[in-house]
């Protein structure tokens, strides 16, 4: 495994900025990659930051970087976190280390996004801080993999 980690996004993540600022805030899932960018290149990693609306897209990119043997995978699977057998059987197979993300806090949310099927296969859950959630799974991503390095 070397320092390449994915973040993969899911449903209607493209839409940031436009739906519901409020719950999810302002910035576009493109300005949280270029933040996501900027500070993966300080840390030392290379990342490959997807979005897809299709549950299949996202269950193949999940193998994709199985067999690119990445070091981590960062996701916010959106709303298949709750509901997604086939990514939590896909992130079981990843053999690195998985973190979730969230924008907003789903467990001051409706109900039925307070079961995570991601999290039992993810070494952390980061929910709630908007896009500074991904910059620190970044931050923990790169501690595990330098761990992983010195074993």
């Amino acid at each position: 495994m070397d320092n390449l980690v994915y973040i993969l996004n899911g449903p209607n993540l493209n839409l940031l900025g436009r739906r519901e600022p409020e719950t999810y805030g302002a910035l576009k899932l493109g300005d949280i990659e270029r933040r996501c960018r900027a500070l993966a290149g300080q840390l030392g990693l290379n990342i490959d930051f997807r979005q897809k609306n299709g549950e299949g897209e996202l269950v193949e990119d999940i193998h994709e970087a199985i067999i690119a043997d990445a070091g981590g995978i960062i996701i916010n699977a959106a709303a298949y976190t709750h509901t997604s057998i086939a990514i939590h059987d896909a992130l079981r197979a990843f053999e690195g280390v998985i973190i979730e993300v969230h924008l907003s806090n789903v467990h001051a949310r409706e109900e039925f996004r307070h079961r995570s099927l991601i999290a039992p296969v993810a070494e952390g859950v980061i929910a709630g801080l908007g896009a500074e959630g991904y910059e620190l799974a970044l931050r923990a991503m790169a501690s595990r993999l330098i761990e992983q390095v010195e074993v």
